[in-house]
């Protein structure tokens, strides 16, 4: 185990959870803000058993996890967009507690949050398929296409599970106007996904014939 690398993905974790509790209790006003803690534990708690499961067993997939950096400007663009996607659609349902705009009925976000832990488990599988999993649109050497699995489906199962924990945020939170904001992500990924496809056909050996084997690249027999 690195010693840096885990001080590294610690100091990481710990000022997430720092920004995010600013960005949803600050506007709210209050610590009193029941879907803002259910939000923090369904978010918080399964990423840092997730962390720890990969310090023990896969480093180098927690080292990749960690790299956030965009090299390709278009890629880039996408980041930066769907950070402001993200701070705008946590700092709404806190003003929304602190003006006392409409809040959905508690059991709506109960299920919200159970949709989340689901898309965590999507997550975690594709995680165990996938070694070369990395936040940034790259080829790692020796890397080879994976085609089991959730990858025998779609082929970016990684981000059909961030579309739905992504779309699943603001129902744990409470707030219909959050969730219009989160309802661009779908369209950041589809321009993510058709710059990363670019970049796979021309540097991942076998990558053509997998786009003819899994026809779809997000949502099964639509897309």
């Amino acid at each position: 185990m690195s010693v840096k690398l885990f001080f590294q993905a610690l100091i990481k974790y710990l000022v997430g959870v720092v920004l995010v509790g600013l960005l949803l209790f600050l506007p709210a006003g209050t610590l009193n803000y029941f879907n803002g803690w259910l939000f923090m534990a369904v978010l918080f708690v399964p990423i840092f058993i997730a962390g720890i499961v990969m310090m023990v067993k896969n480093p180098e997939l927690l080292k990749n996890r960690l790299e956030s950096k965009e090299k390709q400007k278009d890629q880039s663009v996408v980041v930066k967009l769907s950070g402001l996607m993200f701070m705008i659609g946590f700092i709404l349902p806190g003003l929304g507690v602190r003006f006392g705009w409409y809040v959905l009925p508690e059991f709506v976000t109960v299920i919200g949050a159970a949709v989340f832990l689901v898309s965590y488990l999507l997550y975690a599988e594709v995680m165990r398929e996938n070694a070369y999993l990395s936040r940034t649109v790259k080829v790692e050497q020796n890397q080879k296409v994976v085609d089991t699995g959730l990858y025998g489906v779609v082929r970016h199962p990684m981000y059909l599970a961030t579309v739905i924990m992504f779309l699943s945020m603001p129902i744990v939170l409470g707030s219909v106007y959050s969730f219009v904001v989160f309802l661009v992500y779908p369209f950041l990924i589809a321009v993510r996904i058709k710059g990363e496809e670019k970049l796979l056909e021309n540097e991942l050996d076998g990558y053509k014939e997998y786009k003819h084997k899994v026809k779809y690249r997000l949502f099964p027999f639509i897309w």
